[in-house]
């Protein structure tokens, strides 16, 4: 006790040197947090983002994710309801799965002839009820903004499709589909009168348009598109949708090309009279630490009852390695700017420490005189180090705490490199605890680091020498 009763008595003794070191300490801790808190929020989103789009796990052909973009057809699941119901009725994944559904994903060329444009897209096929419940997802409470928008492929008629910002652009229909901040070409395309789609493949649209159940609006929406696609043994097929929306998707990449399709008119464009099949089934879970567990439950029933078509079960980690490369390097960042804050700890501490021993050499030989041993003189100035680095990284943890409130409370918005959309600006302080812990701890840990070597120094002056030093 006596030990640190002196060591706060001499950090009080000269409280400008002190106060300056706490400072040093306090704003390093703050800044830290602050740009973990910003991490954080940033993995927060864009696993949100992935899982409510993605799931957290997909179950495909075990060769899709590497070419099955090239060829959908050669790669689709068989008899994939059987495999949603044994993934429902399954006791232990009963507890983890919120949704599991079906997903078609093609390749294909979509056409506004009317306007004489084109562009080549990605097709998605969608169980639109399924996925209007997996948008809900936001077991990481993260501020999901236009995200909280209805899916509007939910309980639209059969030829309804929803498309990216860029496609909508692209495709001439900002004006159809009452798109805002949609920039206009220079020129007017030349465009020929009436319909320029040849008329066999008009045929074939025709050919192909599905009926419209009872209850449901007719088709003649806000615009329409013919979509073009190779089917099973390569030849064209192709249909007019209706297209409801554009929808921003986050990035300008996928905003460019992408089309949402009810699933079975993707199935129709894909596999024709064929039995329908699906790319992936999508699983989202009620957490992400789940992620383990379910997985290694999926392999066991799909060896169990569907050996015969080699489905492989990936994460959202393995399918969207933009997320894993972002995390890695923010976190690469944060271990860098952390060495450079420790550096800054270490040397104001030690000149604080180092100050302090010059200016009580006196006192120290003083002590020695009276009996204390060495090793008492190297804990107590251990122990004002110690002291230092608690107060200093507490102060900063307090500090950032209080700023990521203010700034969370301002509800203000930054626009991410390659998004399209501004998203909430959160700093996630609180409730990281992890984050928390390990920054004051590291920080102490350097600030006690730091006085050990004025402390060896100390306590190996000679008791004479230190008396008659002025």
């Amino acid at each position: 006790m006596t030990t640190w009763s002196l060591a706060i008595r001499n950090l009080l003794r000269n409280r400008r040197r002190s106060v300056a070191t706490l400072l040093a300490l306090a704003i390093g801790a703050a800044s830290l947090l602050l740009f973990g808190g910003y991490i954080a929020n940033i993995r927060y989103s864009l696993q949100s983002a992935y899982v409510r789009t993605g799931g957290h796990l997909q179950i495909q052909h075990r060769d899709f994710f590497l070419y099955g973009n090239g060829n959908p057809t050669a790669y689709g699941i068989a008899n994939y309801h059987k495999l949603l119901q044994v993934i429902r009725d399954d006791p232990v994944l009963k507890d983890m799965v919120l949704v599991a559904t079906p997903t078609l994903q093609f390749l294909g060329v979509a056409g506004n002839y009317e306007a004489a444009v084109s562009r080549t897209v990605v097709g998605m096929g969608y169980v639109a009820a399924d996925v209007k419940r997996m948008r809900a997802w936001n077991d990481l409470h993260v501020r999901l903004g236009q995200d909280l928008a209805p899916f509007r492929l939910d309980g639209a008629p059969p030829d309804a499709a929803l498309v990216g910002l860029g496609v909508a652009r692209v495709l001439l229909l900002c004006n159809a589909l009452k798109v805002a901040n949609c920039p206009k070409p220079e020129g007017e395309p030349q465009v020929t009168g009436g319909r320029s789609l040849p008329a066999d493949v008009a045929g074939l649209v025709e050919a192909t348009m599905p009926s419209v159940p009872d209850g449901l609006p007719a088709p003649g929406g806000s615009a329409r598109i013919d979509l073009l696609v190779s089917q099973t043994r390569g030849s064209p097929n192709v249909a007019s949708i209706n297209v409801l929306a554009a929808e921003g998707q986050g990035f300008k990449e996928l905003d460019e090309v992408l089309v949402m399709l009810q699933l079975p008119q993707a199935q129709r464009l894909v596999y024709g009279r064929s039995p329908p099949r699906a790319t992936s089934v999508m699983v989202q879970l009620r957490h992400t630490a789940q992620i383990a567990a379910a997985s290694a439950r999926l392999k066991i029933l799909l060896a169990a009852f569907m050996p015969e078509q080699k489905l492989a079960v990936l994460d959202f980690e393995l399918l969207n390695p933009f997320y894993v490369q972002s995390i890695q390097l923010f976190n690469t960042i944060f271990g860098f700017i952390f060495a450079l804050i420790g550096g800054i700890v270490l040397f104001t501490v030690g000149n604080t420490m180092t100050a302090a021993v010059v200016e009580r050499t006196v006192e120290i030989g003083t002590l020695r005189a009276v009996g204390l041993r060495q090793a008492n003189i190297r804990r107590l100035f251990l122990a004002e180090g110690f002291l230092l680095g608690c107060v200093g990284a507490v102060s900063g943890a307090l500090l950032a705490l209080a700023i990521a409130s203010t700034v969370n409370f301002a509800e203000l918005t930054w626009l991410p490199p390659g998004s399209s959309e501004p998203l909430p600006l959160d700093i996630r302080v609180w409730g990281e605890v992890r984050m928390i812990a390990g920054t004051v701890l590291g920080l102490i840990a350097i600030a006690t680091g730091s006085a050990w070597l004025p402390a060896y120094r100390a306590a190996k002056l000679k008791i004479v020498d230190a008396l008659r030093h002025t």
